[in-house]
């Protein structure tokens, strides 16, 4: 059976400031793909069968909603990750055995509309997680990274050119260190947060960063 969590509102471009560049991202309609996260040790047929019963749940619970119409009307590409195990044990901190199960968790808790599957011939098992993201998530030649963006779109190039001469090891440790990137340019990051949607993008796009296909 299937379940959503919350409800899905349709994102929108949000301005981010008065970078002409972003201007004319702000613009153009979203390219909207969906999400699929299955277990790695079912076989490949069986995983595309546990995606596609996610994507009917999926339908069910949140079809009327227009980002799912515009999915389905203009889009229609699905993506189906290995999301690694599936265990609905926990620890004694109430964290989840298995990775998949982890995933489910990390999703919900921010606050991203999604569905799954749990197959009654594997006792149960939740074998589908189902949602749909916005190009900002996976686009990342028109949405960069926090660093680049800083680099390419903030700056000027003579300045990033300069700025990453004098101290190329900070701006090694900015891309090895993520959480040092907030804590360095909090008002930047504050502003490239926005230009990516929101956080919950931002969270988005770090979940399916390094995904390998199912």
């Amino acid at each position: 059976m299937g379940h959503y969590l919350s409800e899905m509102e349709h994102p929108e471009p949000i301005d981010s400031g008065n970078n002409k560049t972003e201007k004319k991202m702000e613009k153009k309609e979203l390219e909207l793909r969906m999400y699929f996260f299955v277990p790695y040790n079912i076989s490949p047929i069986q995983q595309a069968i546990q995606a596609g019963h996610a994507a009917v749940e999926y339908a069910y619970q949140l079809g009327k909603t227009k980002l799912f119409k515009d999915f389905a009307s203009k889009w229609k590409t699905w993506i189906v990750l290995n999301g690694g195990t599936t265990n609905k044990g926990r620890d004694l901190d109430g964290v989840a055995l298995g990775s998949l199960n982890q995933i489910a968790d990390a999703l919900n808790d921010n606050k991203i509309p999604f569905t799954y599957f749990t197959e009654p011939d594997l006792n149960d098992a939740l074998t589908a997680l189902c949602f749909i993201v916005d190009e900002r998530v996976f686009n990342y030649e028109d949405y960069p990274e926090f660093v680049n963006w800083l680099l390419n779109v903030k700056m000027y190039k003579q300045a990033a050119d300069e700025t990453q001469k004098n101290n190329p090891e900070m701006w090694v440790r900015l891309r090895l260190y993520p959480e040092l990137q907030e804590q360095l340019f909090p008002e930047h990051y504050k502003e490239w947060t926005v230009f990516m949607g929101g956080e919950k993008n931002v969270f988005l796009r770090e979940l399916l960063r390094d995904k390998r296909l199912a």
